[in-house]
């Protein structure tokens, strides 16, 4: 049980880590590869293939401006792919938009501009379908993040600097 998660460029990288981070919190194993939709397509193909055979459930893809990998991915796996639109030029709205937009029965799930660590959660709540154990490393990094809510300032020390 491994997530893929794919750039286009190591430009992509500070974005897409938190894909990474939220896959670790939960204790997924993932691999990273940087492979352009259109710089290298056919070793982007060969890529997925491979991934495929090795056990990749799922594929996290990031990109910005046209925004193409995501869907690129979708076309040669039936596996999920998660799309994560990142902030290059229109203020990700670009990347958003090529991402959500897929042909009938060619989805990619879709996640908020330059939000991978949502990306990352979303490929642990596929897994956890069919892994048990990843509900409860779901549960916990849920708990987590209220507790963090619940201590953050009250009252006039939300305003202090």
């Amino acid at each position: 049980m491994k997530v893929s998660i794919v750039m286009g460029s190591k430009s992509d990288s500070p974005v897409m880590k938190g894909a990474a981070e939220a896959l670790e919190l939960c204790g997924v194993e993932w691999e990273a590869r940087i492979l352009s939709a259109h710089r290298v397509p056919e070793e982007l193909k060969e890529y997925v293939r491979r991934a495929e055979s090795e056990g990749t459930a799922c594929f996290i893809a990031g990109a910005g401006l046209a925004a193409h990998l995501p869907g690129v991915i979708a076309s040669f796996t039936n596996r999920p792919v998660i799309g994560v639109p990142i902030r290059a030029a229109f203020d990700g709205l670009d990347a958003l938009l090529s991402i959500v937009q897929m042909p009938k029965g060619v989805p990619v799930a879709t996640v908020g501009v330059n939000n991978s660590f949502n990306a990352g959660t979303l490929a642990v709540q596929i897994l956890a379908v069919e892994h048990a154990e990843l509900q409860k490393s779901l549960q916990k990094l849920r708990t987590e993040k209220a507790r963090a809510i619940l201590e953050e300032p009250k009252d006039r020390e939300v305003f202090d600097e």
